[in-house]
């Protein structure tokens, strides 16, 4: 946990990098309570620096549907944790809270593409698996747009993950473990669907237009200053901005 605040807090501030890994903490505490809702033994929680947290347990759900409540209980505890973030970035006009609880809504809704190992891969088990090519379409179309060791790691995790289940799909235990009422898949849809929808809005109402040299800047300063240094005629506001760096 320490490793994972000391290597964000080489991109952005400390109070930030705090912040974040707590996001992250409070997202796979979600995971834990699920588990142990369902008698599943917990291993512990594990910080991997720019890859997040994993919760590791000993054993899997044991159908489809435990499976997608596992699967949706992080997203669901994460953001609760990224919409308090928010209101008290309004209480206190906050950038860094801010932008904490956007990075927040991103986590989680970036967890909600429906491919394993993400969240959503899992919560979307429950219809069909065929939902995981449409999410693995999307990750490698992320990859194109944006090429990060990241997402190719996971891209590599979810294509050996398709893989095993299409070895699999013959088998008759692999058939029985993706059984489900369709009452249990429709409030499965409805709170997956709407988490995203929710995520995705609130992600939009709190991305803040920073330029690249003056986001670090723009986050510690004080709601006094940010609108000191934006009221400063241009001749001045240089000098001005350079006291702040």
């Amino acid at each position: 946990m320490l490793v994972s605040i000391g290597a964000y807090a080489l991109i952005w501030p400390w109070q930030f990098a705090v912040g974040l890994v707590l996001l992250l903490l409070v997202h796979e505490l979600g995971h834990v309570v699920e588990a142990k809702r369902q008698g599943i033994p917990v291993s512990g929680v594990y910080f991997l620096p720019f890859m997040g947290a994993v919760m590791l347990s000993k054993e899997a759900s044991k159908d489809a549907v435990k499976g997608a409540w596992l699967g949706l209980a992080g997203p669901l505890l994460g953001s609760a944790a990224a919409f308090a973030v928010w209101g008290l970035a309004i209480l206190r006009d906050s950038d860094l809270l801010t932008a904490l609880a956007f990075i927040g809504f991103i986590i989680n809704l970036f967890n909600l593409i429906p491919v394993p190992p993400l969240d959503g891969g899992y919560a979307t088990a429950v219809f069909h698996p065929l939902f995981w090519v449409f999410g693995m379409v999307g990750l490698v179309a992320m990859l194109v747009v944006w090429p990060n060791p990241i997402l190719f790691i996971i891209v590599a995790f979810a294509g050996f993950g398709l893989w095993g289940q299409w070895k699999r799909r013959n088998d008759p235990g692999q058939q029985h473990y993706f059984e489900a009422t369709d009452r249990q898949r429709a409030t499965i849809a409805v709170v997956y669907l709407g988490l995203a929808g929710l995520l995705a809005l609130s992600a939009s109402a709190t991305h803040l237009e920073r330029t690249i040299e003056g986001a670090r800047s723009a986050l510690v300063q004080p709601p006094t200053e940010r609108v000191t240094t934006a009221l400063q005629p241009p001749g001045e506001s240089a000098d001005h901005r350079s006291s702040h760096d």
